[in-house]
């Protein structure tokens, strides 16, 4: 077996598991965040569930850890008041990113299972562990059932040969590799890195690479854990680890070689994480603003070369420079060491440790028409606030705001580049609900045509709306952030059916962006693959959603009419009386949809 097999039978008490086998897995630790956390306990209480294990259950407050936006702050006080009732424990707004938590604080372990409502939980495969972000609805679950339902995915392994340069960095492999695989290649896989490359990096470089398995589709990219992270693990658990490695004869449905030497510093257009280039293509850019931390660029490591770079330097006039780290641990180190002080010389704004530019409720959002660097881990439309964002490794991050430009640290220029004019700010935030409905097993309805891959949640439902809890309030704003298509919800229809292409619903693990589409009494939508947290969301909310391959033979025109049989996966176009068959549901789908909801009794 591969590793996330091996994980899983270990956690589904069962010998072995195969790809494509649907099990229940026990969750060794089992996260909430302020985003997300308070609709879990609404959930586990409208549904009268109690707690499976307190101890194994947490509340994490990274994406408003300063408590400053209203709506995030009555969220968190209810969490607590529950925790308190519950003797659940909470890592409060002064803790930093759970899943940075869930291996510092020892919760997690090489071989693990771990359940969160952020989307990168497959974090966790830095040390070995399995971690899925999930929906609301599949964290009840998991606090109420101490397991949840899941797939065996397949497996792909990545052989990391030759020699890095210097100037590369663990952002700077992700995005190289994000370049190859782009954001579907990989989708629903459990990549496996190795190779001389791999045993080299650090736990701090592990989770670089780890946090943006996300952005390349994938279930969780995974790392065999070496005798680093299994001492530092151990230390930090205080109890035996028993690390999982493949078996030698484990099966992949890919096997990729990749020549590191051929890597190089790379910077992430606007709007893509994997739209990579070489930094040549846009060295000399004029930016607004640096970001720097993120579950992905937020550890100790990353901040000490941002200090060695900044060291006796400003930041460029007009330039701010936000910087995060990922944990209070690891903000105190920095004042230890010295480094606040490096970084107030320079000229830093400094936050909480936390999510920060990658939630709208902290220090690290931009304007329309600002042009960012950041350390994080994603740069959709929308998502770190209004302007434009470039991702790059620290070093350039940290360069590019001494400079006024995107750069290398091994080309400051004598002289900052800089502004004529600055521009104005649009900030907001929010959370999530759900309602319970059950629809028939056979769906007819008129279908909107939307040729596009990866059209992720930002697009769907943009986060600036995440405070609406009120699921007739989301109709309005679905599609409001996708180009060509802002004006759906004026023009949708009750009954409509939505068919697009790879990748719906990448990125975030909100809720809405499945809850907005039954807002509009939208019937159902089909593409050829989903993002693996949409999927899972859909699901579990009973809304219909089915992949196919091909439906060339239906001869669809925008409007159709067609009929969809979810048991037997028969799809007609009415209009013309085209039929083909396309994937249907499976026995648990249909269980979650039959009963509609999978919290319903």
């Amino acid at each position: 077996m591969t590793i996330i097999e091996k994980i899983i039978a270990n956690h589904a008490n069962k010998a072995m598991v195969s790809p494509g086998e649907i099990v229940d897995i026990e969750i060794d630790v089992r996260l909430a965040r302020d985003f997300g956390g308070a609709n879990v306990v609404k959930n586990l209480k409208e549904n009268g569930l109690k707690l499976a294990d307190p101890k194994k259950t947490f509340f994490t407050f990274d994406c408003n850890p300063t408590g400053s936006d209203q709506k995030y702050a009555a969220n968190q006080q209810l969490c607590r008041v529950y925790a308190r009732q519950e003797q659940v424990n909470v890592y409060d707004i002064n803790s930093g990113i759970g899943t940075h938590l869930a291996i510092d604080k020892g919760m997690a372990t090489p071989g693990s299972t771990l359940v969160s409502t952020d989307s990168h939980a497959n974090i966790l495969g830095a040390i070995g562990a399995f971690g899925q972000g999930m929906g609301d609805r599949d964290i009840a679950a998991a606090w109420s059932r101490g397991a949840v339902w899941f797939k065996v995915p397949e497996s792909a392994k990545i052989e990391l040969v030759g020699e890095r340069s210097s100037h590369v960095k663990a952002k700077d492999i992700v995005l190289n590799l994000l370049q190859k695989f782009g954001a579907n290649t990989l989708l629903g896989l459990s990549v496996e890195l190795y190779g001389e490359v791999v045993n080299q990096l650090s736990l701090d470089e592990r989770i670089t690479i780890s946090s943006m398995a996300t952005e390349m589709g994938a279930i969780a990219v995974l790392f065999p854990p070496s005798e680093e992270v299994i001492a530092y693990t151990k230390e930090r658990s205080n109890q035996a680890v028993n690390p999982v490695y493949a078996d030698e004869e484990a099966q992949y449905k890919h096997t990729f070689t990749i020549d590191v030497s051929q890597f190089y510093q790379a910077v992430a257009l606007p709007g893509k994480p994997h739209d990579v280039v070489p930094i040549d293509q846009v060295k000399g850019t004029k930016i607004d603003s640096v970001f720097i931390g993120s579950c992905t660029n937020g550890r100790m490591e990353d901040l000490r070369e941002v200090a060695k770079i900044l060291n006796g330097k400003k930041v460029a006039p007009g330039v701010v420079l936000k910087i995060v780290p990922s944990t209070d641990e690891v903000w105190n180190t920095c004042l230890e060491e010295g480094i606040i002080k490096i970084f107030k010389s320079a000229g830093v704004m400094l936050g909480n440790a936390g999510c920060a530019g990658c939630a709208s409720g902290q220090i690290g959002q931009n304007g329309p028409g600002e042009k960012t660097v950041s350390t994080g881990n994603r740069n959709f439309a929308g998502k770190q606030g209004k302007g434009e964002v470039y991702l790059a490794s620290p070093a350039v991050a940290a360069a590019s705001a001494i400079a006024g430009h995107i750069t290398t640290p091994q080309e400051l220029p004598i002289e900052p580049s800089q502004f004529d004019r600055m521009k104005d700010v649009d900030i907001a935030s929010g959370i999530t609900t759900h309602s319970k409905e059950v629809l028939p097993e056979i769906l007819e309805g008129k279908v909107w045509l939307i040729d596009e891959d990866n059209i992720d949640t930002d697009m769907i439902f943009h986060n600036q709306y995440l405070s609406i809890t009120q699921l007739e309030e989301m109709g309005q704003y679905t599609f409001d952030n996708l180009e060509g298509w802002k004006d759906y919800a004026s023009r949708s229809e009750a009954g409509d059916i939505v068919i697009t292409g790879k990748n719906f619903g990448a990125g975030s693990s909100r809720q809405q962006a499945v809850d907005c589409f039954k807002s509009l009494e939208n019937l159902c939508i089909l593409a050829k693959s989903f993002g693996a947290i949409y999927e899972r969301n859909a699901i579990n909310a009973g809304f219909p959603i089915l992949t196919y391959e091909d439906l060339s033979t239906l001869e669809l025109n925008n409007r159709d009419e067609i009929r969809i049989e979810l048991k037997s996966g028969k799809v007609t176009n009415i209009s013309n009386g085209k039929e083909m068959y396309i994937t249907p549901f499976s026995d648990v789908q249909m269980m979650i949809y039959q009963k509609g909801d999978l919290l319903a009794v």
